[in-house]
């Protein structure tokens, strides 16, 4: 039979799991400075979109170069 295939789900993990996926949706959704619930970029992110598109890459700072100012401020 199909029904012993699955397992009993315990009420306290059920809640556990409902409060992770809300918790998921919070940050995804809700708390995001980039996009609003409906996945459209806000003003802010617009802008800066604009502006990083706009800079030429010899602006640009390399990997490397972000390692070694932030191991060298330790």
């Amino acid at each position: 039979m199909e029904t012993n295939e699955f397992k009993i789900i315990n009420q306290g993990d059920l809640k556990k799991l409902m409060e992770d996926v809300a918790l998921i949706k919070e940050i995804l959704f809700f708390n995001s400075n980039i996009k609003d619930p409906e996945g459209k970029l806000s003003d802010w992110a617009k802008k800066e979109l604009k502006e990083a598109r706009e800079t030429p890459e010899e602006e640009y700072v390399s990997l490397e170069a972000v390692k070694k100012r932030i191991l060298s401020k330790k």
